[in-house]
């Protein structure tokens, strides 16, 4: 008789990691708010000396770093720890490039608290919180994300100035909705110095993206409409629209009805682009596309990420006659650029 393979029986090993992960996002978070990072980064790559830099004590220095070791965040070697590529990337405090700030938003007591409720959300098919309606200000959470997520947005801002042409620096007149943080439209502004960007958002929270602006030497060319996208009067004759990770809060007619806002504000010839999570048509692929509906079930109450086909027949519906996609470059999300018809 043959000896089962020891190698393909199952194991309740992940079940148990799963159930846990919860600590995986308080150990990068303790990791990043104690600087552990950027003082592995500085010289002290040990507990002792890691203790002693950051005021923590020598034990539970030790149990933490072991802990970002073994997720794959530091190396450890002969009892000194050292950064990653990746975590001297994103994780140093002194990169330009660090993400550090981030937790203020994904890690944020109201994202906590949504996904708590999950099971609630899933027998009721929308959020068990009370902020589910995004069409209100929720000031609270929206200019937490406006300062926590700027850094966040550096490779698709990028990304959408270049598919745009700002290099050529052609007379370019830019709507940015919900624009948050303002680094999309920011971008664009000053990539091409003859661009002007009006940026709409509520009030507090445009004021986080005035203070980008002023900070980016593009203040002068940056104006602000606050208010709902949905109401307020977002002008006219624009050469693009930019929406960035706004339809995923929305069920699909409220989409397009947005979208119909934006067919009306753009000049013929104009472009909308869309910054989204979208999956493939499977829903479960890329992972970090597909996965992204979780969060907009527990923290909204009609909202998706929505397939490109979805999109297209959005977008046709509010008048765009044709979309195409674009991925970015390292990151989970894709740009819809949809041309308004001559």
């Amino acid at each position: 008789m043959a000896t089962p393979s020891l190698t393909n029986h199952p194991t309740p090993e992940r079940i148990f990691s799963l159930m846990n992960a919860f600590q995986n996002t308080e150990a990068l978070k303790t990791g990043i708010e104690l600087d552990v990072f950027t003082s592995i980064g500085e010289g002290a790559n040990t507990s002792q000396l890691l203790a002693a830099e950051i005021g923590a004590a020598e034990r539970g220095v030790r149990i933490l770093c072991d802990y970002l070791t073994i997720m794959g965040l530091l190396t450890k070697e002969n009892g000194h720890y050292g950064l990653t590529e990746e975590s001297a990337l994103f994780l140093d405090k002194r990169s330009p490039a660090s993400l550090n700030a981030v937790t203020g938003f994904l890690a944020s007591p109201w994202h906590k608290k949504n996904i708590e409720a999950l099971t609630e959300a899933v027998r009721k098919g929308g959020t068990a919180g009370t902020q589910g309606d995004n069409s209100a200000p929720h000031d609270e959470v929206w200019v937490a994300f406006a300062r926590s997520m700027g850094k966040l947005t550096v490779p698709a801002a990028n990304f959408i100035a270049d598919l745009l042409g700002c290099s050529e620096a052609r007379p370019c007149s830019v709507l940015d909705i919900a624009a948050g943080h303002g680094n999309y439209g920011i971008t664009i502004a000053k990539k091409n110095p003859n661009a002007k960007i009006v940026a709409v958002d509520w009030p507090s929270v445009l004021a986080v993206a005035e203070e980008n602006a002023q900070a980016a030497g593009v203040s002068g060319r940056y104006t602000t409409r606050p208010g709902s996208a949905f109401e307020t009067d977002l002008g006219s004759g624009y050469d693009v629209v930019l929406l960035t990770n706004i339809f995923h809060h929305f069920d699909i007619p409220t989409c397009e009805t947005l979208m119909r806002r934006v067919h009306d504000a753009l000049k013929p010839g104009g472009n909308a682009v869309t910054l989204e999570f979208v999956p493939n048509e499977d829903r479960v692929t890329p992972p970090a596309a597909a996965a992204f509906s979780l969060n907009m079930l527990v923290g909204t109450d009609a909202g998706d990420a929505y397939t490109f086909s979805e999109y297209e027949k959005m977008f046709a519906n509010a008048g765009f006659a044709k979309t195409t996609m674009h991925q970015v470059m390292g990151m989970p999300q894709r740009v819809l650029i949809s041309g308004k018809p001559e």
